[in-house]
Formats: C-alpha cells, structure tokens, sequence
C-alpha cells in the first residue's frame, strides 16, 4: 500500500517571477493556509473531494476506509488543499454505495468507527486541513429504524408520517398515487404488503426503492436533523456538504407532473413539482442558525455546501443568502462543452448572480457523479482531453471564490469506460440495464503506485480484489508516478494551488474580462495578474508577451497554444 511519511515542510516564501521553471513554480510543498477566525475559510478554499470506498484501503478487504484517508492526508497536505470532503460513511446497506443511510449518528463497519473517525478529524486539523461530511437529508435507507417502523404501523399513523404514504389510485389501489418517475429508474413509488399480509400503501422515492424519501413537513424530521448535526459538529468537523439540498419538499398535494419522465430522462432534479419548492429554504435558515451557534462559541467558521441542481445562476443565489447555505456547487462550468462562449456565460452569471448576494462561487469540474474532464473534454479521438481539462483545470483555479478538486482530477484520470456489466454497482445500471449515466467509472479505486492492480490501493499481502477492477492502464497515473513527474497533472495542481495561497491577486479580488479572439477568454485578477484560455486548436498570440508565471502546456514567448490555458503578472493598466 502506498504511504507517504509527512514532511515538516516549510511554508512557501513569496512566488516571484524569478521562481519559475519550465514546469510551473520552484519545487516546494504547500502549507494549508489558516484563515483567521470568523473570516470564512470557505470562501477562496479549494477542498479535495474523498470517495472513502476508493481512496485507499488500510485492511486489504478491497475496499477504502477512513484509516486509508489518514494515510493518505500528508500526500494531500503536500498537494496543498485547504480541507477534505468525505462522501457518505454511515451504516449502510450501500444500495447507493452510502447515500442510502441507515444511521446518520454512527460508521459502518466497512469504513471503521467512531474512534477512527475522530482520529481521522484530529490529524486533519494538525495538518491544516478543514473537514467536510456529506450528509444525505432528503431521503434514508430502507433499513433505517424509522422506516421499519413506519412499515409495522397502520396507514395514517405518525410513524408513517414521517415518509410519504400514499393510498393507490385505481379500484383496488393498485396504481401508484401519481406518475412521477425516479431520477435512477422506474416508477417513483413502491407498494407495501400491510401488516396483516394485504397489498397496501405506496411510499414515494425519487432514487431507488431501497431510498424512501422523508417527508420534511413532519417536524419531527427537522428535529432530529437538528440533533445529527450537532452530533458530527461535537466532534469537530469543519462543515456539511448537503446532498440532495434542493429537494426535502415535495408539492403539498403531489400531484401528476405534465413531464412525469423528465428526472429519469435526465438523471437530474428537473421535475419542479418534486424539487426546488419554497418552503426548502426553512431548512437551510434552520441549519445556517445552528452552525452560527457553533461559530459564537469558538469563532470558527462551519460551512454549508449545497449540492443544488437548479437550471439558472438566479435561482441557485436564492439558496446563498446569507441567512441559508454559505456555497452551493455551481454545475454550469462543469457542463458546459468546451467552448469559449459557453464558459464565459457560465462564468458572468455565476460571478453576477451568485456573487452578488454576498456569497463566493463554488466551482467544480468532476465530481462522483459526472463523467471525468479528461474524458469529457477528449473529442472525437480522446487525444484532446488532457491537454483541455489541464487548462480547464487551470482556468478553474484563477477564477473567484472556492474550488472542489475530486480525487484523481489530479492524476489526470481519464473515465474508465470498458468496466464489464457484472462488475457494475449502480443502482442506474442495476435499475434500468442501462449503461447511459451509470456512474462506477468515476469511482474506480485510486492507483497509487506499482504497476498492476491493486496499485497500491490495498493493504500489502492482501488478496482482496479492489471493489471495482482497475484497468491495467492505471499504471501510467499512479501517484508516486505523478510525484517524480514533474509535467504530471499533479504538478500543475500543486503548482497552481502553491500560487493560490501566494498572490494576493487570487483572493476574493474582481474579474475583469479583456477583449480578445473569439476561442479565446482572457481576464485580469486585482492587479496584476492576467489569465487567457485558448479553447481553439491553433496558437495565438499571448495578451502578455513575457513568459507565463504558471501555463498548462509549454508556452513559447508571445504564443498562447491551442487548448492551453496561463497565467502571467504584467502591468494591467496596459491592458484594453
């Protein structure tokens, strides 16, 4: 198994022009910069996303674990990340690989204890880095003890209440209460044997059976939300990634939708009967007064991070007022297509709308859920893909606010696409037989060194298969790869995140955009620093004529190459 022993290394001293190589700034380690209390650490952080399953394995069962992340925070801390985001380690059936929880006040076994956990929050805190727990509010796992309670009770009961029970339409009940369809498959409703052995009620899950969504009208819901929080927040963490935020509330009377297959077509929250209702917002007032209670006690910031799927910027703002969410993710950069005018309109709105309401944009470019860049961005041959999501990347990187780097974006690993159908967990796979959207080769354990699977993933000596195979061209990204390789992705992550916390220009300052070709977005941050993107496939001339500061592929003097993205300082005053 790949460890990394942690380093006492040096804060970096001031990045100068004179610092720079050909691969990017000198070689030196990143130090996690504190922000002082009360200042919102969150608003510039760049936070490292952990899919716990794959990260690294510590117990050679083949499948990663809490103790695995601790291993692995010094090779994070020497990338240079502000704090880690854990995705779901609840108990749990995995139905959903955790986003189906069972008890939001423990952690499964397959992933540790409570010991591990708060050993896990110590060491990151020790090494500068915030912690941030997914946590899953809309719905829960079929095998939580709500559920099997509700399922013991009779129709009309409190324990059901806490769902939603509906009677079925038709002469004996025998279709569901509306046609709503779930986002991963099928109807959107199941039916129950009542305790006495007769077809009963339907429940409502706009995921998968085993998922029942929670009814937040029942305040008794909000009530125990409120405990969970408190639970994680008396251990330490630094904040919540909320999952799901624009769902909770569904339409009063649940009634048909004029689009009933519009969650399913997409595989996203489109259907406005089911999401995005108005009374969600109680919620997030709810959750943001208990974090300001944590605060007035320490002065430490805690974060509340929406994953909130909404068509516009404008709609997204009204979730990060500054009596709700601090950050919500802001998917528009992350789907849209390579193109220059797609990024800038993306961008303008984000910084117009969301910005604007005193909050920092959230930006990301993979995530567990999406297609990876280098992937997406690859063309019709796939050749194109890694140069484009390094400038990506690197645009990313220069722009205002918080970043969101998902584990193996910095290796540069392309989606693993030939995975075979037995191998396949997601329930969209297992729901539909589709392959369209199914979501495992994102999720393919991390190699971290050797040159055949496990690469390092597992324990060593372990005979456990990693959860889901690993391609035998892992080989060429394993980290103590990308470490010596100094043109590795890794290097132009560490080397823009060193950056980050060295100029001033690369805080909360403005953005002004420059005139420039159409394939081309050029900007400057605060004063002095100028950044352009060329999503076209020829060179054109550079806004600066020196050389860069940072680029993601080797840029002559004077010249912007094809899909490459630099940063340069020059005096901005010259610039039209």
């Amino acid at each position: 198994m790949f460890t990394l022993p942690l380093e006492d290394e040096p804060p970096l001293a001031g990045v100068t022009a004179s610092d720079v190589t050909a691969s990017g700034v000198r070689e030196s380690a990143a130090v996690a910069r504190p922000a002082p209390a009360g200042q919102g650490w969150w608003r510039d952080a760049v936070v490292y996303q952990i899919y716990v399953r794959s990260f690294l394995d510590s117990t050679g069962d083949g499948i990663g674990d809490l103790a695995g992340v601790r291993i692995g925070l010094p090779y994070l801390r020497k990338l240079g990340v502000d704090g880690i985001w854990l995705s779901p380690f609840y108990p749990s059936p995995q139905h959903d690989h955790g986003y189906d929880v069972a008890d939001y006040r423990a952690v499964d076994p397959v992933y540790g204890d409570l010991q591990e956990f708060d050993l896990l929050v110590s060491d990151a805190h020790r090494l500068g880095l915030k912690t941030v727990i997914d946590i899953v509010p809309n719905h829960c796992s079929s095998a939580h003890p709500w559920f099997a309670e509700a399922l013991a009770a009779a129709p009309g009961s409190p324990a059901r209440a806490r769902f939603h029970f509906e009677d079925g339409r038709g002469e004996h009940g025998e279709l569901p209460p509306n046609n709503w369809r779930a986002m991963f498959g099928g109807h959107a409703w199941s039916r129950i044997t009542e305790p006495d052995g007769r077809p009963g009620q339907w429940y409502l899950h706009l995921f998968t059976p085993e998922q029942p969504d929670l009814n937040w009208r029942d305040p008794r819901v909000a009530a125990d939300f409120d405990d969970v929080l408190r639970f994680w927040l008396d251990r330490g963490v630094d904040g919540f990634r909320i999952d799901v935020a624009a769902g909770l509330f569904k339409h009063p009377y649940l009634p048909d939708s004029d689009d009933p297959e519009a969650d399913e077509r997409t595989r996203d929250s489109v259907n406005p009967l089911a999401w995005n209702q108005p009374e969600v917002h109680t919620v997030w007032r709810r959750w943001r007064a208990v974090c300001e209670e944590y605060t007035a006690r320490d002065g430490q910031d805690r974060l509340l991070v929406g994953e909130v799927s909404v068509p516009t910027a404008a709609e997204q703002a009204r979730y990060v007022r500054q009596d709700e969410l601090h950050q919500a993710f802001f998917f528009h950069l992350l789907s849209a297509p390579w193109n220059a005018d797609r990024f800038r309109g993306a961008i303008g709105s984000a910084l117009r709308d969301i910005a604007g309401t005193g909050s920092t944009v959230t930006w990301v470019l993979n995530n567990h859920d999406q297609v990876r860049s280098v992937t997406r961005y690859g063309g019709d041959s796939g050749v194109l893909g890694s140069p484009r999501a390094r400038a990506a990347a690197l645009l990313m990187l220069a722009l205002p606010g918080a970043a969101y780097v998902y584990q193996g974006e910095e290796l540069g690993l392309p989606e693993v696409l030939d995975l075979p159908d037995e191998a396949l967990t997601d329930p969209i796979f297992l729901r539909t037989g589709s392959r369209r959207y199914v979501r495992d080769g994102c999720r393919v354990p991390l190699p971290w060194s050797g040159k055949a699977s496990p690469f390092g993933f597992t324990a060593e000596g372990s005979a456990a298969r990693p959860w889901l195979p690993q391609p035998a061209w892992f080989a060429e990204h394993t980290t103590d790869r990308a470490l010596t390789d100094t043109s590795s992705f890794w290097h132009l992550y560490r080397d823009a995140l060193s950056l980050r916390k060295q100029l001033p220009q690369l805080g909360e300052s403005s953005l002004r955009w420059l005139d420039s070709t159409p394939d081309v977005l050029a900007f400057t941050r605060g004063d002095g620093l100028v950044v352009a993107v060329n999503f076209g496939d020829h060179p054109v001339p550079a806004p600066v004529t020196g050389q860069p500061l940072l680029s993601s592929a080797a840029c002559p003097t004077g010249v912007l190459p094809g899909n490459t993205t630099a940063w340069w300082i020059a005096d901005t005053r010259t610039l039209q």
